[in-house]
Order: C-alpha cells, then structure tokens, then sequence
C-alpha cells in the first residue's frame, strides 16, 4: 500500500505588526488541527505528517521571521510575540475550537496561548517541547552554543565569517534530530533551503530562551488547573526533550495522556508521520 495523497492546501496572508505571516490551510472536517513549528525549521517539517491527516481539516503556518513569512529587519523575534503570531492566525481564520500542536520551541507560545484561550482549546498535543525550565531539560548543542550569554556573541561572529561551517553545524544538529536515516538528508535540505534568510529570527529567539525558560516557572501552577484534554507524545530516542521532559509534562496537567515513541527522535512528526498522526486525531 503506498503512502496516502497529501490533501490540497490553499494559501493565505495573515497581517501583523511589521509584516505577513504565510498560512497554508487544507479543508477537512472536525476541529482544525494547527501545527506549530520550532527552531531552526518551518511549516516544513510536517511535510511527511500531511498525508496522514487528509480529511481533516489542518492549518499550518511559519512564524513571522521564518519560512516563507515576512521578516521585518529589527523586529522583537520572542516567545510572546510568537503567541501573538498564533492569536493573529487564529483570529484572522476566524477559527474556534482547535486542536493546537506544539513542537520544541513553539511550546511556550502554545501553552501561552492554550492557558489564556482555554474554551478555544478542543486539545493540546505537544510533541518533544518545553514550557519552563527543568533538570531534565538538555539544550541540543548547537542552541547552547548560540543562547549561552559571552559565548554566543563569538560564535555569531564565527558563523558570519564562515558560512560553510554555520552550513555544517546546521545539518549535524538537525541531522541527529531525525532518527530516520532514509529521510533524514532530504528533510534538512529541505529546512535548510530557507534558515539563512530566517537567522536573524534565531538569533533573537536564542537571545530569548534562557528568559523564557525561567519566566515560565511561574505558570506551573496555571499548567495544573488547565482542564483541556492534553496528549503528550514525545519521541522517546531524543537526547535532549527526552522522555524525563515528557513525563514530567504529563504529571503537571490534569488531563494528560502520555505516548513515548520508540525508534522516533526530536523530529517525531518525521520519524513516525502516521503514529503522530493518530495521537493527534485521537486527542480532539
């Protein structure tokens, strides 16, 4: 049996302050499922879920400065306005309930949005992310490299010098997010295609993550009284939001059902496209 037809998507323009956020939307039935993506990727990295969700209906979309979005040159790239790139979209689709799919770095701004927009929430599926700082918690390599204060000014420097070796750290990192060795040269082409025009977004992201991690500590006890439906399906071969991550997401909300997937990495929507797939349409 081969692979089912990916659905047809129609494009759309979202405004925000400062430029367009590029939207792709494919009709369906049932709550829309709204895929977020993190860092250093795009909207790309659901490529090989799609199929798997035909007759439902899906948006997806890159966040202001990544992919084929706007990237307006000296704009705030941080986790709260991020939140307000997903408050933009939804509220410019005119959507109401969704099923809002996180993954590692857009967990904060999801579960920013989820807490404040509860009854907007049929579920909330996170997929090897974060919210707050943890013991558990490992920076891949390459981000510790890049959001660490004092070291991360000279390895800016390193990288505008020598393109090539930026070029190189950016496929060993994201290379080793991906378990699946058959798709794994052709996904970081594919992401890589459009991250040079997106690194001022990662810089400032960078910038922002020590912040954010910390911030978030304070909304442990909202994570608690969050009564949604939440599904927790990490891939459980990820080195850094490894399965200790997972669990510990689990025990914080009321309504949590946990999924590790084995032989799945970081890039579980990648690894294991139909088994994501699944645990997303099960979980609203």
């Amino acid at each position: 049996m081969g692979s089912p037809a990916p659905p047809d998507v129609s494009t759309r323009w979202v405004p925000r302050p400062g430029g367009r956020i590029h939207v792709e939307v494919a009709a369906g039935s049932g709550p829309p499922v709204v895929l977020l993506h993190g860092f250093p990727d795009n909207l790309h990295l659901y490529d090989d879920l799609m199929p798997h969700l035909a007759g439902r209906s899906v948006v997806r979309f890159d966040f202001l400065g990544w992919g084929a979005s706007d990237k307006p040159t000296g704009y705030p790239y941080t986790a709260d306005n991020q939140t307000g790139d997903i408050a933009a979209v939804l509220d410019h689709l005119d959507l109401g309930q969704v099923v809002l799919v996180a993954h590692d770095a857009s967990g904060p701004p999801a579960i920013d949005w989820a807490l404040t927009h509860p009854h907007r929430v049929a579920a909330l599926v996170l997929l090897n992310t974060y919210y707050h700082f943890s013991p558990a918690l490992r920076r891949p390599p390459a981000i510790a490299l890049y959001s660490t204060p004092l070291v991360r000014a000279a390895a800016r420097r390193v990288a505008h010098r020598w393109p090539a070796a930026d070029r190189a750290l950016y496929r060993w990192q994201v290379g080793r997010f991906i378990q699946d060795r058959r798709r794994r040269a052709t996904v970081v082409d594919t992401l890589h295609r459009q991250f040079p025009a997106s690194e001022p977004a990662f810089w400032r992201l960078n910038d922002d993550l020590l912040g954010t991690l910390l911030a978030r500590r304070r909304r442990v006890g909202d994570l608690r009284r969050f009564d949604r439906p939440v599904r927790v399906v990490f891939g459980a071969r990820d080195r850094y939001l490894n399965p200790r991550v997972a669990r510990q997401f689990a025990a914080l909300f009321p309504h949590a059902h946990l999924e590790l997937v084995e032989n799945a990495s970081h890039y579980i929507q990648i690894d294991a496209p139909a088994r994501t797939a699944r645990a997303i349409l099960s979980a609203g």
